[in-house]
């Protein structure tokens, strides 16, 4: 993948979930369905950095992997199908089984459904924001090297 490739999906991850992930969150807690606020500024070890913040970088970290992928989903609605499930999918998992444990925390958060399904929902939206940063960057900046864009 190219060093631009790189850099859009990072932005378009970034943007996603200060926009996408944290808006649909806000959604979810405003109506009572979500257990904890979006676009926290609570302070996360180690370097002290605001957890929407935080969340963000790793969004963006996350972006480049979708960025390496998204040539590889159908195209069409089968994008943004692939966009959701990616989002829903990968994040939510390295959380419930890897994050979470080495944070102290109960594998899957106590295998709660409600949070299940809000951390399915908020990233798989999350997924559908990168795809569509990713796609409006791509034509903008990166012609060369772009995916095929579903139609």
């Amino acid at each position: 993948m190219k060093y631009e490739r790189t850099l859009l999906g990072f932005i378009a991850g970034f943007l996603a979930t200060l926009i996408f992930h944290q808006l649909t969150l806000a959604a979810l807690w405003a109506a009572g369905l979500a257990p904890f606020a979006p676009f926290s500024l609570a302070a996360t070890a180690p370097f002290g950095v605001p957890a929407v913040i935080s969340l963000a970088f790793w969004g963006g970290i996350w972006g480049i992997l979708f960025a390496a992928l998204d040539a590889r989903f159908p195209s069409g609605g089968g994008y943004w199908f692939a966009a959701f499930l990616f989002g829903a999918l990968a994040p939510s998992l390295v959380a419930w089984l890897v994050v979470l444990p080495l944070k102290g925390r109960p594998l899957g958060g106590g295998w709660h459904p409600p949070l299940l399904v809000v951390a399915l929902l908020i990233n798989g939206v999350w997924g559908l924001g990168t795809g569509l940063i990713l796609r409006a960057l791509s034509r903008k900046f990166g012609r060369e090297g772009a995916p095929r864009l579903p139609g």
